[in-house]
C-alpha cells in the first residue's frame, strides 16, 4: 500500500481520475471496478470532461460496481444503477451492455451473487478497482466483521452506514437494511486498487485503514495486503496519519508520480 496526500479535495479527485485515464489509455479493454457515493461524484465529473475534451475512450471498457441495495429497482432514483447511469454511464461512450451492477431485486439473491462473481471471472478479473471509504471503515458494503476472504454476498448494513446514507432516503427509517456487495476477497483479487477519501471526518478511519492493524472490524485494513494499492487523500483526511511527511515525500520524489506533479 502507498498513501498519496494532495492539498485539497479537488486535486485528490483529479489525481484519481488521471490515474484511471492513464490505465484506460494503456489498456482500452480495461475491466474497471466502480464505486458510488459523494466522494466519487467529482471523479466521474472529471472523467466525463476528459472524455469530451481529450477523447478518453470508454467504448471497449467493461465495468463492475461494488454494490447495490437489496429491494431497489434500477430505475429507483436512490439505487446505485440510477446513480451510475446519471453521473457516468450516460455521459461517456460506454456500451451499456458492458456495465454491471448486482441486481438487488433478484428473486434468488444467493444465485445472483454467484453469477456476479462468475461474470467478473469471465471478463478475466478486475484490472483497476475504485474504492471509497465508509465511516465504519468499510469498502463496498463490507461492514464490521466481514471476512477478509469473503465473496459477493448479501450483507446487513450497520447502524453507522444506515445513518451515513439517511439523507439520500429522507431519513434513516427509509434506508434499506441489506445490500449485495463484492466481498473483501473479491476486491483483493483486482490487479490494482485505488481508494479515494477526503475531508476531516475521514481522518480517523483513514489512519486506522492505512496504519492500523488488519482487522475484520475495519474491512479497508485488508487493503494493506494488496500488492498494488494506492490510497489518495486530501490534507484534511490525512490529519491523523502518523507518517504523513513520508507520504508527501513519496509524491514529491518518486518517479511514478512525476507526470502528476
Amino acid at each position: 500500500m502507498e498513501a498519496i496526500i494532495r492539498p485539497d479535495e479537488d486535486s485528490a479527485a483529479f489525481l484519481v481520475a488521471r490515474l484511471v485515464a492513464r490505465e484506460l489509455r494503456a489498456n482500452p479493454s480495461l475491466v474497471l471496478g466502480l464505486a458510488t457515493g459523494r466522494t466519487m461524484e467529482a471523479v466521474y465529473r472529471i472523467l466525463v470532461r476528459l472524455h469530451r475534451q481529450e477523447h478518453l475512450d470508454f467504448s471497449l471498457c467493461r465495468t463492475f460496481n461494488l454494490d447495490e441495495y437489496v429491494g431497489l429497482a434500477p430505475e429507483d432514483e436512490r439505487s446505485y444503477r440510477y446513480y451510475m447511469n446519471r453521473r457516468f454511464f450516460s455521459q461517456v461512450n460506454l456500451d451499456q451492455r458492458n456495465t454491471h451492477l448486482p441486481n438487488g431485486m433478484a428473486s434468488d439473491l444467493e444465485a445472483e451473487c454467484r453469477e456476479y462473481e462468475q461474470k467478473i471471472q469471465r471478463c478475466g478479473g478486475i484490472d483497476l478497482q475504485l474504492l471509497g471509504l465508509g465511516h465504519a471503515g468499510h469498502i463496498g458494503f463490507n461492514e464490521p466483521l466481514s471476512a477478509l476472504r469473503s465473496r459477493t454476498r448479501v450483507k446487513a448494513l450497520s447502524p453507522v452506514t444506515i445513518e451515513q446514507n439517511a439523507a439520500f432516503f429522507g431519513g434513516a427509517q427509509n434506508v434499506p437494511r441489506r445490500a449485495v456487495t463484492m466481498g473483501v476477497g473479491t476486491i483483493l483479487e483486482c490487479r490494482r486498487c485505488l481508494l479515494l477519501a477526503t475531508g476531516q471526518n475521514k481522518a480517523e478511519v483513514i489512519a486506522k485503514a492505512v496504519e492500523g492493524p488488519i482487522t475484520s472490524m475495519i474491512s479497508a485494513t485488508a487493503l494493506q495486503l494488496h500488492a498494488r494499492c494506492t490510497v489518495v487523500v486530501d490534507e484534511a483526511a490525512a490529519g491523523k496519519l502518523a507518517a504523513a511527511d513520508y507520504y508527501r515525500w513519496i509524491f514529491a520524489n518518486e518517479p511514478e508520480w512525476e507526470e502528476f506533479r
